[in-house]
């Protein structure tokens, strides 16, 4: 697929250097869609009651509010997990077929050695590449205005268009 002529290969990523003594560890993330995750853990229902009105949800309930609370922690678990695919971790615990491990990632960086805050940069180079933030819009709109501006200097044509144009003799009605 083309758009505006340029070629779009695969998904966003970004890369997470880590200092490692002698050694770096490099983390790279990619951006995800969230379809196979809706696929195996389907968004939980609330309780509610029938009335004469129809079906009315009750989203306050307490059993509910904490089941959409672990809802919620298996769909950052998995969005974590599966970003980091290109990165080639060999997990200890996280099995990427089984929702019930996936929030696992978090003890398998620590028994790695990984420090809490390299894990919650490695969770923030993940959700970097699952997102638009203003700092890379506007970094990409510099570029585009750049190729823009450099287009325009190497074209050999007329920069601005001309205020007049000289017309032929007046025509005789």
């Amino acid at each position: 697929m083309r758009i505006g002529g340029v070629i779009v290969e695969g998904p966003a990523q970004e890369v997470l250097v880590l200092p490692r003594g002698e050694q770096t560890l490099v983390i790279r993330a990619k951006a995800i869609n969230l379809d196979g995750f809706d696929t195996l853990c389907p968004e939980p229902k609330p309780p509610g009651k029938l009335t004469k009105d129809g079906w009315i949800p009750d989203v306050g309930d307490k059993n509910y509010q904490q089941i959409l609370n672990t809802h919620n922690e298996k769909r950052i678990a998995y969005l974590i997990v599966n970003s980091l695919e290109p990165s080639e971790i060999e997990w200890d615990t996280v099995k990427l077929d089984d929702a019930r491990t996936w929030a696992n990632y978090v003890a398998d960086f620590k028994a790695a050695g990984l420090t809490t805050i390299e894990i919650n940069r490695i969770a923030q180079c993940v959700m970097q590449a699952n997102s638009l933030d203003e700092s890379k819009l506007e970094q990409a709109r510099k570029v585009f205005l750049l190729g823009q501006a450099q287009a325009l200097k190497e074209s050999s044509g007329q920069v601005i268009a001309p205020e007049t144009t000289p017309s032929g003799e007046v025509v005789n009605g």
